[in-house]
């Protein structure tokens, strides 16, 4: 599990690089870190903000390339198993459809789209206070654009666990028993939101859990973190603990929407890709994948003044 302060050997790791290249990064100065007696030491926070901020440059570089052809859409924010078939399915059924979408977190997602670098966000936040989902957000982060908020979906999320210590955990409360090595998500993600509610409602503290620091960035990362033995909990949708065949705890479920900008609203892929949330065969295939609701799929539930 990455620690506070890493070496190279260890960055390298949980950057899953060559080492040779983490020493080409210091040498080229794009990389946070600092020399201590003769060793360079990598702090692990600023290595997470470092790959975010990397992720936004990468952004613009590809919105450039957007700009350039103008027959394509952007997106970021969270990710789901069934939001890569999707956009799977609307590639498939038309070859020119281009959605380049990129794995940011919620927040991060919702940042980028208010600073019109994505054309589409992808949100599953949680507001306590009001007890829904994303329009809170939406209002809060994202007064600069012209939007419409679409429901796609609702998803069971909860805590998927390695088989040896399924008697251990029982609920939420468990996870700060010394047996449980726990995969956590990035911050500004939803699921990281979540988890951080779930720690505050069963008053947990986050230095008594063990692998809080270890950080992954999408639902099929933790899993796999799961099926290796890296870690034996964390969470994740039931998508992934069914792909994994690793037993699932529900906690809740999450409604997870589309933003869209006004402007792009009526693009034919934007519309293709409403209408393809009723269609049947596209639903049947995600039955057996997981507890996901099509119920109210392509309903406009919020669209700014």
């Amino acid at each position: 599990m990455p620690k506070e302060m890493m070496n190279t050997k260890e960055v390298a790791e949980y950057l899953d690089i060559h080492e040779k290249q983490v020493y080409l990064l210091i040498k080229e100065n794009k990389i946070p870190c600092t020399k201590i007696t003769g060793k360079w030491l990598f702090p692990k926070r600023l290595i997470d903000e470092w790959i975010i901020r990397n992720s936004t440059e990468q952004i613009k570089y590809i919105a450039n390339k957007v700009k350039q052809t103008g027959e394509s859409i952007l997106a970021a924010g969270s990710n789901d198993p069934v939001l890569d078939i999707l956009l799977n399915e609307i590639k498939q059924k038309n070859p020119l459809a281009y959605i380049f979408s990129t794995s940011t977190g919620s927040s991060t997602g919702l940042t980028l789209f208010n600073n019109g670098l994505v054309d589409v966000a992808w949100s599953h936040l949680y507001d306590n206070e009001t007890e829904s989902y994303n329009i809170p957000f939406v209002k809060k982060l994202c007064t600069n654009r012209e939007l419409v908020v679409v429901h796609l979906f609702d998803r069971e999320v909860g805590l998927i666990i390695a088989p040896d210590i399924k008697h251990i955990i029982k609920d939420f409360s468990s996870i700060n028993q010394s047996e449980v090595v726990f995969v956590n998500r990035q911050e500004g993600s939803g699921i990281r939101q979540l988890i951080d509610l779930y720690i505050a409602r069963h008053a947990i503290n986050p230095h008594h859990i063990n692998g809080y620091t270890n950080v992954k960035y999408s639902h099929i990362e933790t899993g796999l973190a799961i099926q290796s033995g890296e870690a034996n909990c964390g969470v994740a949708s039931v998508a992934i603990a069914n792909f994994f065949k690793l037993p699932f705890i529900p906690l809740t479920v999450e409604s997870f929407d589309m933003i869209i900008s006004k402007e792009i609203f009526f693009n034919q892929t934007i519309q293709n890709l409403i209408k393809l949330l009723h269609d049947q065969p596209f639903i049947n295939k995600i039955k057996s994948i997981g507890n996901y609701n099509f119920f109210n799929s392509g309903e406009i539930i919020y669209v700014t003044s």
